[in-house]
């Protein structure tokens, strides 16, 4: 009995100094700084999976007239003229295609590309020393490669002189244009960008400064020239109607008159294209 109420008594005693309370210490205060965090409410449509389709063979249909004809001689190309340029305009006519018909544009199996640059009507190779260009080859060509691997070539090696070259060549343009509105009081800027642009490309690729050669200042003139009797036929210069068709519409103006001015633009380039043109 007696070691039984000992047990009691000192467990007792053990129950009433856990019931105690510990004195509470002073502690700081802490401010816990949760991370802001954000969530899309709507998550992301998973993309549909690709569909393969597979190529269509060519098929071996018979090549068909276009209908319709171009009228009386003479008269008729006449009118189409009339109506294309003056009478009707070039917005009056549009041409759809749809989504599936748009991209047999870019199939070269099945799309010719040869001397369609310019549309249904190509220039006189002796505009172009007699030489077929590379907008007027066929991707099929094997000129065509070669020749567009030699402009990334040329691209790709005077990558670094775009932006410096062009911001020269147009500040110079610009410092220009408030001289002569100060002095004169106007200033042209259709020639003076012009000059820019060609002494831009020039310096940027080929690093030649046209006014240090022979060439001078008469580049952008000249290439204008030559435009003009490229595309002369399919241009509209606001010449009377009838005096345009007749001098630049109907017939080619004769690459002789522009000989001089070609090869001057020729031996430019040829001189400071160096030797990847060559």
């Amino acid at each position: 009995m007696a070691s039984s109420s000992l047990a009691l008594s000192s467990l007792q005693t053990q129950l009433q100094s856990l019931k105690k309370p510990s004195s509470p210490k002073p502690s700081p205060r802490r401010f816990s700084v949760r991370p802001i965090r954000a969530s899309i409410s709507k998550k992301p449509s998973v993309p549909a999976p690709p569909v393969n389709v597979s190529p269509s063979e060519p098929t071996k249909l018979p090549i068909l007239k276009i209908p319709g004809d171009y009228g009386l001689p003479l008269i008729g190309p006449f009118k189409d003229r009339m109506d294309y340029f003056y009478n009707q305009g070039r917005d009056e006519s549009w041409f759809y295609l749809t989504e599936k018909a748009f991209p047999v544009l870019f199939d070269v199996t099945k799309v010719e590309k040869k001397d369609l640059f310019t549309g249904t009507f190509m220039p006189s190779t002796e505009l172009t020393g007699g030489y077929r260009v590379l907008s007027y080859l066929d991707p099929s060509e094997p000129k065509h490669a070669k020749l567009k691997q030699l402009m990334f070539y040329l691209l790709k090696s005077r990558r670094d002189h775009v932006i410096p070259e062009f911001n020269a060549g147009y500040t110079e343009l610009f410092m220009s244009l408030e001289k002569n509105l100060a002095l004169r009081g106007k200033a042209s800027f259709g020639e003076a960008n012009d000059q820019a642009a060609f002494n831009f490309l020039a310096r940027c690729w080929f690093g030649t400064d046209p006014a240090e050669t022979t060439l001078g200042l008469d580049g952008p003139g000249l290439v204008s020239k030559w435009v003009l009797f490229n595309l002369g036929p399919v241009l509209k210069l606001g010449l009377p109607k009838y005096l345009e068709d007749l001098t630049i519409h109907t017939f080619r103006l004769p690459p002789l008159l522009i000989k001089k001015s070609y090869q001057r633009l020729y031996d430019f380039f040829y001189a400071s294209s160096g030797l990847p043109a060559r």
